[in-house]
């Protein structure tokens, strides 16, 4: 069925949609591979990915073929029944993780939501019901819930809604000795993202994932990594936890899990899992079939020696086109992440620039992403054609440029 775009324009968006998002002045329409098209036609490099989503590209042929095929056989089936996809794709991240049991929902939001009421309720069941303080950090980021973004460490998006959800303290990031300072007894959780994303890219050092582990393991508090963004292939390893060695006792992931479609995952042991029950905890769509057979084959693909180890071997022929351009402009001051996850830090000069960089790469056919007002961020498709990062990166460097001439 051909779709009719002549109705609608970005004008119809300030109409029509509540004013919480800013977007671009162009609409794309199509995408395949890392390259998107808008309403009139204008090509795009896509290194922002959906926010680190598409992971395979827009529209991979294995996804696409079981979007059809599900489609055609099961989408929703609800929790009073079960069913083959979950299951099969359950199974498939145990195998590949450290956990047990798997929670399903349809968002980073409602995993981590998850993930912050099963730490708690754990916590109340096992030790005491007063033992309910979650610790997090300084421009975390975890969700729009109430209960999410209360634990996000950026008051920006929490202020304004009303009484937040008590007994979560926030300290700063990579800060061993600020973490001990303020746990205790009656500590439930940590909850850490081992690369902070919309924070600005910043991924945690060996020694404070290491010390986490050691402080929780010493209040019997547990220790929660939101890999909603890291994980998925996104570090190079299926998930960031792996660059560490150090597991987590509960760990979240949604983004790239679906390749695009909607869909999250709650990852824990056995043991923390047996706390729960029927009408604990629950969801309509989280687990449906369409969302979990999209998902299963996300992961197939993303979970392969191919695609993991071709993601360091792309970061860093973006890495090394940054250096060249800042060699060129002195314009970065650092460039950090793991993997796909890039982010590149403007210097004092330039702060307050990464709008106007992103706004001017939208105009030269690139998307990109900024992390906060100073830091530039890249999360491209996992296999993104080096030919594509190239031009993309010489559209990129046109943009600088433009913007650093105002």
């Amino acid at each position: 069925m051909a779709t009719d775009n002549t109705q609608v324009t970005r004008a119809t968006f300030d109409e029509v949609i509540l004013p919480v998002f800013a977007p671009a002045q162009f609409v794309p329409v199509k995408g395949k591979g890392s390259r998107v098209w808008d309403q009139q036609g204008k090509e795009y490099i896509d290194f922002a990915g959906g926010i680190a989503v598409t992971a395979l590209g827009h529209c991979h042929p294995a996804l696409v073929e079981t979007l059809k095929t599900q489609g055609e056989t099961l989408w929703h089936i609800s929790n009073v029944f079960t069913n083959e996809p979950t299951l099969r794709l359950a199974s498939k991240l145990i195998k590949a993780t450290f956990a047990g049991r798997v929670f399903f929902a349809n968002s980073g939001a409602e995993a981590n939501e998850a993930a912050f009421k099963l730490a708690r309720y754990y916590a109340s069941k096992t030790h005491s019901p007063y033992k309910s303080k979650i610790i997090a950090f300084h421009n975390a980021f975890h969700g729009r819930t109430l209960f999410t973004v209360s634990v996000g460490g950026q008051p920006k998006y929490s202020d304004g809604f009303g009484p937040k959800p008590a007994d979560i303290v926030h300290v700063p990031f990579n800060d061993l000795a600020a973490v001990k300072a303020v746990i205790d007894d009656h500590t439930c959780a940590i909850v850490v993202e081992p690369i902070q994303g919309e924070g600005g890219v910043t991924a945690a050092t060996q020694e404070f994932i290491e010390g986490l582990r050691a402080l929780c393991d010493e209040h019997q508090a547990l220790l929660v990594f939101d890999e909603v963004q890291s994980g998925m292939g996104r570090s190079g390893k299926l998930f960031a936890y792996e660059h560490y060695s150090v597991q987590p006792d509960i760990l979240t992931t949604a983004k790239a899990l679906g390749g695009g479609f909607p869909v999250s995952a709650m990852l824990t042991t056995q043991e923390i899992a047996a706390t729960m029950a029927p009408g604990v905890h629950g969801t309509t769509y989280g687990g449906n079939p369409l969302a979990c057979a999209i998902a299963e084959t996300s992961l197939d693909i993303i979970n392969t020696p191919e695609v993991l180890n071709g993601v360091e071997t792309r970061r860093q022929q973006f890495v090394s086109a940054l250096k060249a351009l800042d060699a060129e402009l002195d314009v970065f001051s650092e460039i950090r992440g793991k993997g796909l996850l890039v982010g590149a830090e403007l210097k004092p000069q330039h702060a307050g620039k990464a709008r106007d960089i992103l706004h001017a790469a939208a105009e030269q056919g690139l998307m990109i992403l900024n992390a906060g007002n100073d830091v530039i961020r890249f999360t491209p498709s996992l296999i993104i054609e080096p030919t594509d990062i190239a031009e993309g990166m010489a559209r990129f460097a046109t943009a600088v440029k433009q913007v650093l001439a105002k």
